[in-house]
């Protein structure tokens, strides 16, 4: 520190450096005093021996460096550089030792590598069983197990977050009216207090001023202007007005309990006059809810707004059903009314009579919202209203087409005059619905397919025989007695083709008992006063006609082959001879030709000497056919004409023979339709006169009696009188009112009807109530059908499926449960084919469907629909049937659409019409003819005093 070295510095200061001894001499130096040891200074030391810590350390154990033979080279070497290390022997063991243990390793994991190569082979060559199935099954049922699990949590969570987002969109629908109704409270209080401050306006504190100033400036003050004048007038002249619109229409007293407390006709009535309408066309006018170009009393929009009135007191009656749309039409309503009401109570002397923004864009905006709503109903409501008017009007014309051409004049004329009144009266209402143009077309239309669906009567073609219209003279003059005229033209026309008969031959006879009988006269004189158009049906008869004649055939070529083929060639020519004969009257050229051909004797004759033959006489029976028969039956003769003239052997002539047997069975039916058609115009003048005095021939000789006629009308008479004395006690029943309960009871029932339960005066129209009470029974049940599949699917019952129920109505034709269980599944698919619905809804129709048809297969209406249905269907034809007169009768049928349309039955307007049509036949003809009778049975009920004893009597 001083500057100064120390004794070994300044030694080694002052050595040469020659005197700096090598490291050999050192060395030797060492070995020759080996105590000797020279230890240098702190710092030289700290230069030349590095720390422990910075030394490498020392590998593994298995390095060579930390080997036995390393560390004693390494001390070795350390200790002295000259001395011997180790020998060339030990230094040899060392590495052969290293080797030794290194080929050990080796070999050891040469023998591991082997063993797993050898068990790895045994395990390849072993065979072992497949579980691949039984692993895949595991397997898949993990996965669908591992999807239930995913799937069922996934559900819980969405279930979770929808519930969070409902409960979340509540919540903030809560606060939104809930920070709404405190804005609105905030507006009208600094509505309120901007009213005070402007009510009670003081002068600001200002400077003190001479009383001069304030003189002139008061003076200023009183100086207004006139505009300013004009404005505070017209502001006091507009409240004044507001002040009276808002008492005028609180005078009305017009709330939701007023309306609903009252009757529906007296509250109509109330919101139908003037002062009603002028009170809320300006109430609407303050609120702004009146457009520019509706500002009168009785516009649209004032009767919309006053119908939410009508809507919230009488839904039943204004709405004819509870529909989603009807339930949201309810519900805009009331909204509406609540703001306007709430509107309504905030205007006071304080605010002008003014309603606050807030309060006028609310009740606008539930106004809007209901007029929409309101408009959407109406024109669906519109629609069916349309549809049923059109439906009514169309039926009025079918009534006229069907009355114009069988009744009177005088009576044609007043069905006319009541129908184009009514008809008249549907028409301006249509038009007012539909517009103009669209009104004629929807007319149009329907009129147009309601007369093509109507049944023809005649059929097409000329159906007068050639040689019949050249020889029959028309229907002639009868005498002056009824009976003796009706007599003399049924005998002369109608039974005339009767009074042949051949007795040659036991051959001929059987043959000519094919000829079928002609109903008779009183069967045809009732059809013909029932339908004038009445021809006797070929079918039945042709298919009778037809079994006999294949009997006869086949026995004919059985004497064929027996060898007896003269005698049945004789026999069937005499039987067509009969019959061509039957068609033409004595003396006509024809009559002569066919008499002279068709001998019997020559053709006995030519049978006899083997001459005879078959083609000649096919080919003169080819020849005159199509000069007997009608022009419409031409293709089907010529047709017969060309296969009689071809060869053939026996089978093929036999057959012939039976084709030309039909053929002239159908003639001969033409030809008795000719004559009957002839003979119609007497039948019906004098069908009730002769019909009386066969019913009255019929009792007296005992061939039937009145007993079931008593106890029918008895059974009427109590069930209308016990209804009038519910009713009007004082209101008794006519003699006709009593007859229509009995038919409509007779006839609008469920099978079977029982021989019992016909009156003897109408038992030549059994068949026809049989069908009426069928078809009453498919209209319901197809009705009921179609009613639950609309309420099932929320749609307007008096909306028409006129498509459905007239495939449905086909498909029921000839059972309910002809196909088994098919014919529930065949009318649901008609149902499903128009209309989607859930498979829910799908299941519960499908279940009512079957059990509406087993009802109606077993005839017995038990579901609570059908019995509905049915009554309502008795209860209309009753009030169409009771009609007296013909005015009645035109009222009855126009008003017949809708009152079917709200019973739940709007499809059936055309079948219902048809009940009525054929029932109201039967009870003008009926009553013409039996009335005297029934007159009877009236007077001795009266006579007797009470229904009672008579009831007991017809029974015994």
């Amino acid at each position: 520190m001083d500057g100064s070295l120390s004794d070994s510095e300044a030694e080694m200061t002052n050595l040469h450096p020659d005197d700096i001894p090598e490291e050999s001499d050192i060395m030797l130096s060492d070995d020759v005093d080996g105590s000797q040891i020279y230890t240098p200074p702190p710092r030289i030391a700290a230069r030349f021996y590095r720390s422990a810590n910075g030394r490498r350390k020392s590998s593994a154990t298995s390095s060579r460096r930390n080997s036995i033979s390393s560390t004693h080279s390494h001390q070795s070497n350390r200790s002295f550089r000259n001395t011997c290390q180790s020998n060339h022997v030990a230094q040899h063991l060392r590495r052969a030792s290293i080797l030794e243990s290194r080929k050990a390793r080796l070999a050891d994991r040469a023998a591991h590598a082997e063993q797993v190569r050898l068990r790895a082979a045994v395990a390849k060559a072993t065979p072992r069983g497949s579980n691949c199935e039984e692993k895949a099954l595991a397997a898949q049922q993990a996965r669908e197990k591992h999807l239930a699990q995913v799937a069922a949590a996934c559900a819980e969570e969405v279930k979770r977050a929808k519930k969070v987002a409902e409960d979340m969109k509540e919540r903030k629908a809560a606060e939104e009216r809930r920070y709404r109704l405190e804005m609105e409270e905030k507006l009208a209080d600094a509505e309120r207090r901007r009213l005070e401050y402007k009510r009670n306006n003081r002068r600001p504190r200002t400077t003190s001023v001479p009383a001069i100033d304030d003189k002139k400036a008061s003076a200023r003050a009183r100086a207004v202007t006139s505009e300013d004048a004009a404005k505070r007038i017209q502001a006091a002249w507009r409240a004044r007005w507001r002040k009276c619109v808002v008492e005028a229409f609180l005078a009305l007293g017009l709330s939701i309990d007023k309306v609903h407390d009252t009757t529906f006709e007296d509250i109509t009535a109330l919101l139908a006059e003037e002062n009603v309408l002028s009170a809320t066309a300006k109430i609407m006018s303050l609120f702004t809810l009146l457009a520019e170009d509706d500002v009168t009393p009785g516009g649209t929009a004032v009767r919309t707004f006053l119908s939410a009135y009508l809507i919230l007191g009488h839904p039943a009656h204004v709405l004819s059903r509870d529909g989603d749309q009807e339930q949201d039409l309810i519900t805009k309503a009331k909204d509406l009314i609540i703001s306007f009401e709430y509107a309504m109570s905030k205007l006071t002397a304080y605010n002008h009579y003014t309603p606050t923004p807030t309060r006028l864009e609310t009740v606008l905006l539930a106004h809007g919202a209901f007029v929409t709503a309101f408009n959407d109903w109406k024109a669906r409501d519109s629609s069916a209203l349309i549809e049923t008017m059109v439906a009514s009007f169309v039926n009025l014309d079918a009534i006229w087409q069907s009355v114009k051409d069988e009744t009177s004049d005088e009576v044609a004329n007043d069905y006319k005059m009541g129908i184009r009144d009514n008809q008249v009266i549907l028409l301006s209402k249509i038009r007012k619905l539909a517009g103009p143009d669209r009104a004629t077309m929807l007319i149009r239309k329907a009129i147009r397919e309601s007369r093509r669906a109507r049944p023809r009567k005649k059929p097409a073609g000329d159906v007068r025989p050639r040689v019949a219209m050249e020889s029959s003279s028309p229907a002639g003059s009868q005498s002056s007695d009824g009976k003796t005229g009706i007599e003399a033209e049924a005998a002369s026309q109608l039974t005339e083709s009767q009074s042949h008969a051949s007795s040659d031959g036991f051959q001929a006879n059987a043959l000519t008992k094919l000829f079928s009988v002609v109903p008779d006269n009183r069967i045809l004189v009732h059809e013909l006063a029932i339908d004038r158009e009445y021809r006797i049906d070929t079918s039945p008869h042709a298919d009778v006609r037809d079994a006999l004649n294949r009997d006869v055939c086949d026995s004919m070529r059985k004497g064929f082959e027996d060898g007896e083929g003269s005698l049945w060639t004789v026999a069937m020519a005499e039987n067509i001879r009969e019959k061509l004969l039957r068609l033409l009257k004595p003396g006509n050229s024809m009559h002569t030709l066919i008499s002279e051909s068709l001998d019997a004797e020559l053709i006995a004759t030519q049978c006899n000497q083997g001459v005879f033959s078959y083609g000649k006489f096919f080919s003169f029976i080819a020849s005159i056919l199509p000069k007997l028969c009608a022009p419409f039956r031409d293709a089907e003769v010529k047709a017969l004409a060309d296969e009689l003239q071809q060869e053939g052997d026996l089978g093929e002539m036999i057959e012939r023979f039976f084709k030309l047997l039909h053929v002239i069975d159908l003639l001969s039916l033409d030809y008795s339709n000719f004559l009957l058609m002839n003979a119609a115009p007497t039948l019906i003048k004098e069908s009730s006169g002769y019909e009386q005095r066969m019913f009255a021939q019929d009792l007296d000789s005992g061939t039937t009696t009145l007993q079931n006629t008593r106890r029918w009308w008895c059974n009427a008479a109590v069930n209308l009188h016990t209804e009038a004395d519910r009713r009007d006690p004082a209101n008794r029943p006519t003699t006709q009112k009593i007859y229509a309960r009995g038919l409509v009871d007779l006839a609008i029932a469920t099978p079977p009807l029982r021989d019992t339960d016909v009156p003897e005066t109408l038992s030549l129209d059994k068949s026809r109530i049989l069908r009426v009470r069928a078809d009453a029974v498919r209209i319901t049940t197809i009705g009921s059908i179609l009613l639950t599949a609309k309420n099932l699917l929320k749609r307007d019952v008096r909306s028409q499926w006129k498509a459905e129920a007239t495939r449905m109505w086909e498909a029921l034709k000839d059972g309910y449960l002809k196909d088994d269980s098919n014919m529930p599944a065949k009318i649901l698919s008609l149902l499903e084919s128009s209309h989607a619905m859930p498979p829910a809804t799908r299941a519960q129709l499908a279940s009512t469907i079957s059990r509406l048809l087993s009802q109606a297969h077993a005839g017995k209406l038990s579901d609570p629909v059908m019995k509905v249905l049915f009554q309502r269907l008795k209860a209309h034809i009753f009030s169409r049937i009771s009609a007296s007169s013909s005015g009645e009768r035109v009222r009855a049928a126009s008003t017949a659409t809708e009152g079917l349309a709200t019973t739940g039955l709007p499809e059936f307007i055309g079948q219902v019409g048809e009940i009525v049509e054929t029932l109201g036949r039967i009870s003008e003809v009926d009553r013409k003819a039996h009335g005297v009778w029934y007159e009877q049975i009236a007077e001795e009920m009266e006579r007797l005093g009470q229904e009672g004893p008579l009831c007991q009597v017809a029974g015994e």
